[in-house]
């Protein structure tokens, strides 16, 4: 009876060694198959890029910084005083009737509106001939907010405001550093052209045209005006500009400029629709 009880005995444990065999080459294979090799090439994510927007604003800013302007920022939230008053706009002005947008009241104080959205970034140009004396070259871009709704408009976009001033700045230094400006952004081939116009904080004021890139002048595109595309607006800085910001207009003189970053980023890279560039879309913002 022994030596039946040994030749069971080890037949049970031959049994249960293979079973333990068995169950540990299973739970090997899985836990080989849930574990990363190390050793294999990893999986490629995609590639991110710069925004549009963010592109355009580096560029231009370093154009400019190129010729000894520094960027500034200045706040969203901006009173009336710098947004409107100091720039030669008081509250009886027409020009206010495009940009009076969207103001900051008290709930149940409807005439506590003396802070708003900011609706341009000149509001940084009262603000740092306030604080530092000239000569100055400043750019300043930023986010602005008007109540525009279309295609080629939306209630909040990007803007540079520029300005330089110093004791004998004329048209000519103007006309010089927004020419190159066009040609930089958008080929040597760009014919510039200046447009008399009006802005109640410059004086003369002039808007800046380049010829069309898409149809070379012939005026067969949907874009241009007769061959035309307009850039951006300029001027001398008004007197009583100067005066808000207690800079004596007889000993200085200077140039303002401001121009919307998204409609240039939509005439350099072809984009027909504004709203595309804030719907981050992943295949819109692929192609850039």
């Amino acid at each position: 009876m022994g030596q039946r009880a040994n030749e069971l005995k080890e037949k049970l444990s031959g049994l249960l060694d293979a079973r333990k065999a068995a169950l540990a080459a299973t739970t090997l294979s899985a836990s080989l198959a849930s574990t990363i090799d190390l050793t294999l090439p990893g999986d490629r994510f995609p590639r991110g890029t710069m925004h549009p927007i963010s592109t355009t604003i580096l560029d231009i800013s370093r154009f400019f910084h190129g010729l000894g302007f520094e960027v500034v920022d200045g706040p969203e939230l901006e009173s009336d005083y710098y947004n409107f008053e100091a720039l030669n706009m008081p509250d009886y002005h027409p020009a206010r009737d495009s940009q009076d947008s969207f103001y900051v009241v008290p709930e149940g104080d409807m005439k506590a509106g003396a802070w708003m959205l900011r609706t341009h970034t000149s509001n940084v140009q009262v603000r740092v001939m306030e604080k530092r004396k000239p000569p100055l070259r400043v750019i300043a871009p930023g986010k602005v907010y008007r109540r525009d709704n279309d295609p080629t408009h939306s209630p909040m976009f990007h803007q540079i405001e520029g300005f330089m001033v110093d004791e004998r700045v004329t048209f000519g230094n103007l006309k010089s550093i927004l020419t190159d400006f066009v040609r930089h952004m958008f080929g040597e081939a760009r014919k510039v052209r200046f447009r008399p116009s009006f802005f109640p904080f410059t004086e003369p004021s002039a808007e800046v045209d380049m010829s069309c890139p898409f149809c070379e002048q012939s005026g067969t595109c949907r874009v241009c005006r007769g061959g035309w595309v307009e850039i951006l607006g300029s001027g001398m800085i008004h007197p009583n500009v100067f005066r808000s910001a207690g800079v004596d207009p007889e000993k200085y003189t200077g140039f303002a400029f401001g121009m919307g970053v998204d409609r240039i980023a939509m005439l350099r890279y072809r984009i027909s629709n504004i709203r595309w560039i804030f719907e981050n879309d992943v295949r819109f913002l692929r192609q850039f």
